[in-house]
């Protein structure tokens, strides 16, 4: 069974830590991360966005462990360097290839979301894992029998297009239309889990969250 921690999901902060030794995003303060910081070998990282990536806290684990390795897309280096990570320890990560790193394999995936976004399929000896979020749809993606699922599923379809109704009836403009563009449903992403999932898989739904309607950084 593959060992998951969720510390946090969500519009106000992001950060799992797979097998005590694998970080996917880091949105959080670092007195979140500090617990977890000694066991970690790699960060992986997805977006840009403020509660996927805050600088303060990158930064700190950059300097405290010089040799904790950040494995992103190339869209993100720059922001990495520029929040004070050695680019020694940066990895560049390209889509659809998959990266060795001893403890596990790193296969990175694209996500559509309004900033370049990965989301990634990592396979340890104890089992395989797939993460995704921020993403308006997995299409053109499988990860057919893998152990653990931690996918997004932000809304229900029904509810948030009862609020935009309500809203444009009230002459107020609806932000959820955001979320119908760049976010997954639970509609969505149960029938991508059903297609995907085997017998014995487990997941977790990632990312619940309502849109701010003003400077969202989801």
């Amino acid at each position: 069974m593959i060992k998951a921690d969720v510390v946090a999901t969500g519009s106000t902060g992001n950060f799992c830590v797979i097998e005590d030794c694998v970080a996917i995003d880091v949105g959080v303060p670092f007195k979140v991360v500090e617990p977890y910081l000694s066991g970690l070998k790699l960060v992986l990282l997805s977006h840009e966005h403020g509660d996927h990536f805050k600088a303060s806290t990158i930064r700190r684990m950059a300097l405290e462990k010089p040799l904790l390795r950040f494995g992103c897309g190339p869209f993100l280096v720059k922001k990495l360097v520029d929040a004070g990570v050695a680019r020694s320890q940066i990895d560049v990560l390209q889509a659809r290839m998959m990266y060795g790193y001893g403890i596990c394999n790193v296969i990175p995936v694209e996500l559509f979301h309004d900033v370049p976004n990965y989301g990634y399929k990592l396979h340890f000896a104890s089992g395989k894992v797939f993460y995704a979020t921020d993403t308006g749809n997995l299409n053109g993606i499988a990860a057919k029998d893998y152990d653990l699922y931690l996918v997004e599923s932000n809304y229900k379809l029904k509810e948030l297009q009862a609020r935009m109704d309500a809203k444009i009836e009230a002459g107020e403009f609806p932000y959820e239309r955001r979320s119908l563009k760049y976010h997954l449903s639970e509609e969505k992403c149960n029938d991508w889990l059903y297609r995907n999932m085997g017998r014995n898989s487990e997941y977790i739904y990632m990312h619940q969250h309502v849109d701010r309607e003003f400077g969202h950084e989801g």
